[in-house]
């Protein structure tokens, strides 16, 4: 089992920045690829980006892409996404996922898809303000 707590969510204005935290407890947290969705209140859950386990990979939703970053620490068994050039539609409850089976050294493949991950934080809500 790997336990996933995301923390930093918050209010922000349009335009602000925050940084999200996903910390991970449990099996070993660098034989897993992950991931950040979002869901908005009566919307689907939405991929955001995804990292693979090793960090030589990352891939974004492409409508987030260049204002969203993922990174990870393994030594510290975390991930981060920071996120800037907030607008209200990022409003949502930010999720991080983990996953053993998206990623290879052919690279990331159907790792939009929220079956593919195994285990789930608990979420963290990130309020835009205009």
């Amino acid at each position: 089992q790997v336990q996933l707590v995301e923390t930093g969510g918050g209010l922000v204005q349009v335009g602000g920045s925050l940084r999200l935290s996903c910390a991970a407890s449990g099996r070993t947290f660098s034989h897993y690829d992950m991931a950040w969705f979002r869901q908005a209140p009566g919307k689907e859950r939405e991929f955001v980006g995804v990292i693979s386990r090793s960090a030589t990979t990352t891939a974004y939703a492409h409508s987030l892409k260049g204002r969203f970053t993922i990174s990870r620490d393994n030594a510290k068994n975390t991930i981060y996404l920071q996120m800037n050039s907030l607008k209200p539609e990022d409003t949502a409850v930010y999720f991080c996922a983990g996953s053993v089976s998206v990623c290879s050294d052919d690279g990331c493949f159907a790792y939009s898809q929220a079956v593919k991950y195994d285990y789930w934080g608990q979420g963290t809500q990130v309020t835009v303000s205009s």
